[in-house]
């Protein structure tokens, strides 16, 4: 897959795509749909798709609580393994948020990247203040050049599939209710980064993990799927996961702790993708470090039957 950030100096062969136009924090169910409407509107086409970066609302609201679901490279990630081939990240600066929706149209999907077609979600705005709807777009379309399709807004299990609802069943501690809106696990992927080591004292090694910038799940203990990205030991694995500021030893910033069962190996500054499956407990303190190590037995008990189960 390429990566295209600056549509003002697009190569010829990174242009002529067919895209889908959004955010797509998360990649999940209603995402896919419409990225494959574009994927089939010109099937001679290559497939994109227009994304921004630093996300909008981080752009406009920079003190807002974290919110994103995936970080950028998570979101390449994931949209390479479903086949997107020309990634147009685009940097969301000034410049750009204050195109009319009619500049947008012309500037830079037209003239820009040299879209051919382009699918957004019917509750799709865009340009200075999002005063342009999706019908507008399709209006640019015709005006420029480049065909529209408006895709309808998904819903499963009777609510709308979107961020917000994942975020909510995430924060509820319910990893299978998102992964049904999302049509795969939630994963937060980084580099293992250097911890205090107290898992090692405990005999519970762990690969620790920032979680920075990014919507915080409920805290506790989870029974996860890790996946190491590169390196000697790259392969998939099961495992068990706290995510919290570890309450048992002052305080702390929130991180991902990751015992790997059955894994002896060195991975500091490997990349990890670790999938949340099932939220066994909360975060707790504990009155002594022998009662700690007695319920991290139990929960490396649980969270192996449970990914046996899967």
């Amino acid at each position: 897959m390429r990566i295209i950030r600056d549509y003002q100096f697009v190569s010829d062969a990174d242009r002529g795509a067919t895209a889908a136009i959004g955010n797509f924090d998360g990649v999940h169910h209603g995402h896919q749909s419409v990225i494959n409407l574009a994927r089939t509107a010109l099937p001679d086409a290559p497939l994109g798709i227009v994304t921004f970066e630093p996300h909008p609302r981080e752009f406009f609201a920079p003190d807002s609580p974290p919110f994103r679901l995936m970080s950028p490279a998570a979101r390449a990630h994931r949209l390479e393994k479903i086949g997107v081939e020309k990634l147009y990240e685009l940097g969301f600066t000034q410049a750009l948020a204050s195109l009319t929706p009619k500049e947008f149209a012309r500037d830079v999907l037209r003239e820009g990247l040299g879209l051919r077609h382009v699918v957004v979600g019917a509750d799709f705005c865009f340009g200075k203040a999002r005063a342009g709807t999706a019908e507008d777009l399709q209006r640019y379309g015709e005006m420029f050049g480049f065909g529209v399709t408006i895709a309808p807004l998904m819903t499963k299990s009777d609510q709308t599939v979107s961020s917000t609802a994942i975020r909510t069943a995430l924060s509820e501690g319910d990893p299978r209710k998102a992964a049904e809106m999302l049509g795969h696990w939630h994963r937060i992927e980084g580099p293992v980064i250097t911890g205090e080591q107290r898992g090692r004292e405990l005999g519970y090694p762990t690969a620790n993990m920032s979680i920075d910038g990014l919507h915080q799940p409920a805290f506790g203990v989870y029974a996860v799927l890790v996946d190491v990205l590169e390196g000697p030991h790259k392969g998939s694995y099961h495992g068990v996961a706290s995510l919290g500021v570890r309450p048992m030893f002052g305080e702390n910033k929130a991180n991902l702790e990751t015992f790997v069962f059955d894994f002896k190996g060195d991975l500091y500054g490997t990349p990890l993708s670790v999938a949340l499956i099932e939220h066994l407990r909360g975060e707790e303190k504990f009155d002594s470090l022998e009662a700690l190590i007695t319920q991290m037995d139990a929960d490396s008990v649980q969270a192996r039957a449970i990914l046996a189960a899967l």
